[in-house]
């Protein structure tokens, strides 16, 4: 077995899954709300010594537990995956609707077919029924929502629309200039943070055992501001420039083991003594 031929492989399979999150990250650099995709890169060696003492192989004996192929110990792999969650510049709007969250992990909720999602696009609209929705249509929750199960709604005499550091909405009374509180946006904070799960549309899934407990007081909700993309355009580029160059090395290398080494065996194997 070429087992340099294998090596290179596994590195260039490496690679492109690294070439795959970052043209995501890169396509995303101006969604709003969005946070990119990291992948962390390992090797055999260090993942066995993880789990050499739980005995894997299959006849689960000691000796077998040693057993350690040399040849694939430093090939590279994507060993695990994660979101950065860290904030986005704050852009400033001034738009009544548009809202952003001032402090990392917490999350607007809105409901979907699918069930209830967070988000971090706090670019929020009125359609037609007079409900606050996000860009895919759906309802934006309120911490009354698991009790009344009712929207966030306004008529069109609300011509003054406040919301406070804590979500909490306000409208005008009818012909005047007096302030009536409204539904309160429901903020949540996640317990895990590596549990969320990204469905697309700038949405994630929470852990089915979250309780979703609404934050009274999260202070961090900011009126006619949205916050953008946490991914780096440059830092981004470079990481892709440097993934295409180590697939151009790994392609080199599994040249030669297919090529320039196969020949020279065939050359030396053929070859009689007299």
């Amino acid at each position: 077995m070429q087992t340099g031929y294998y090596a290179a492989t596994g590195g260039m399979v490496a690679q492109f899954n690294r070439i795959d999150t970052i043209a995501s990250n890169l396509a995303n650099a101006n969604t709003t709300g969005y946070k990119r995709d990291q992948l962390i890169t390992g090797d055999f060696a260090r993942l066995f010594k993880t789990v050499q003492n739980e005995l894997p192989i299959a006849n689960q004996t000691e000796a077998a537990a040693q057993y350690l192929n040399r040849s694939l110990s430093r090939v590279p792999q994507i060993t695990d995956a994660y979101i950065d969650y860290s904030l986005g510049a704050m852009q400033r709007t001034d738009n009544t609707f548009d809202l952003a969250l001032g402090k990392e992990g917490q999350f607007f909720a809105v409901n979907t077919p699918q069930g209830i999602r967070l988000t971090r696009d706090g670019s929020f609209t009125i359609n037609e029924e007079g409900k606050l929705v996000n860009k895919q249509g759906h309802e934006v929750l309120s911490t009354d929502y698991f009790q009344t199960k009712t929207a966030i709604t306004f008529t069109s005499q609300d011509s003054i629309i406040t919301i406070d550091k804590n979500g909490q909405i306000s409208t005008n009374v009818p012909g005047s200039t007096q302030m009536v509180a409204n539904k309160k946006l429901l903020v949540l904070e996640p317990q895990n943070l590596r549990m969320l799960i990204k469905e697309g549309d700038n949405l994630y899934i929470p852990e089915k055992a979250d309780t979703l407990t609404p934050l009274e007081d999260s202070g961090t909700v900011m009126q006619g501001f949205v916050e953008k993309s946490n991914v780096n355009a440059v830092n981004e580029m470079i990481a892709l420039v440097e993934a295409n160059r180590l697939v151009g090395m790994y392609q080199k290398a599994m040249d030669s083991q297919m090529n320039d080494l196969n020949r020279d065996a065939i050359e030396k194997i053929a070859s009689t003594r007299r």
